[in-house]
């Protein structure tokens, strides 16, 4: 696939999406490409069609663009509560919606946003649509600068190739929230939760990119339009 017709996939599936977005909501605003082609369309329906509603952003950059776009956004201090979050993914295993994401560089923010929701909406194009976790993506994890190095250890001990993530500076990457970013390759999880529940324990370790349980329905743009898978 060519990336013009991977932008024109992304770009469907965002809009699709958003359309499912009513006024009186308070939306989760994903981060990534995909995300991005949804910041477009809800500012576009925010002034055009004159929908009310207020956004929680899951990055500096996604409130960065929301506020270009004239986008209302509340902090956790302001809302507690959301109703539906619209992200994008990095993979996406039909039936559990099992995904991996992160590799846009903001998954704790992501996952906290995600798990202050009453539903979770993903936007992805058909080359994120994979038969098990790891397939395709690492599993990036968010750990503290202080002792990453013991982390990244503890990490490689649950059988992981580690790779600390680089910027476009050439320096490590840091995260909104100061931390840095490993990709994990554990190949593919034959067992996604198993390697969650370990990820879960180990020290240092902020946050790690397996979102199960999360989503409900993926918006999935392809060469034939738009389809919508839903948890099962």
């Amino acid at each position: 696939m060519d990336a013009r017709q991977q932008s024109q996939e992304k770009k469907a599936a965002a809009i699709a999406a958003a359309q499912t977005v009513e006024s009186g909501m308070v939306i989760g605003l994903g981060t990534g490409s995909t995300a991005a082609f949804l910041v477009e369309e809800i500012g576009r329906r925010v002034t055009e069609e004159k929908l009310r509603i207020i956004a929680m952003a899951t990055s500096e950059k996604t409130a960065d663009h929301a506020r270009r776009l004239k986008i209302p956004l509340a902090t956790f201090a302001e809302r507690t509560d959301i109703d539906l979050t619209i992200d994008g993914a990095d993979e996406v295993v039909p039936g559990p919606l099992h995904l991996i994401k992160g590799h846009g560089g903001a998954l704790l923010r992501e996952k906290i946003v995600a798990s202050a929701s009453k539903r979770m909406f993903v936007i992805v194009d058909e080359s994120k649509i994979v038969a098990k976790l790891g397939t395709t993506m690492t599993v990036p994890v968010e750990v503290v600068p202080f002792g990453w190095e013991s982390t990244r250890k503890r990490l490689e001990n649950l059988g992981a190739k580690t790779l600390v993530r680089m910027g476009e500076n050439g320096a490590p990457f840091i995260t909104d929230g100061g931390h840095l970013i490993l990709d994990c390759d554990f190949g593919p999880l034959e067992n996604p939760k198993e390697t969650a529940h370990h990820l879960d324990h180990v020290v240092g370790a902020v946050e790690h990119g397996l979102f199960l349980g999360f989503a409900l329905k993926a918006f999935v743009g392809g060469p034939l339009g738009v389809r919508v898978l839903e948890k099962t």
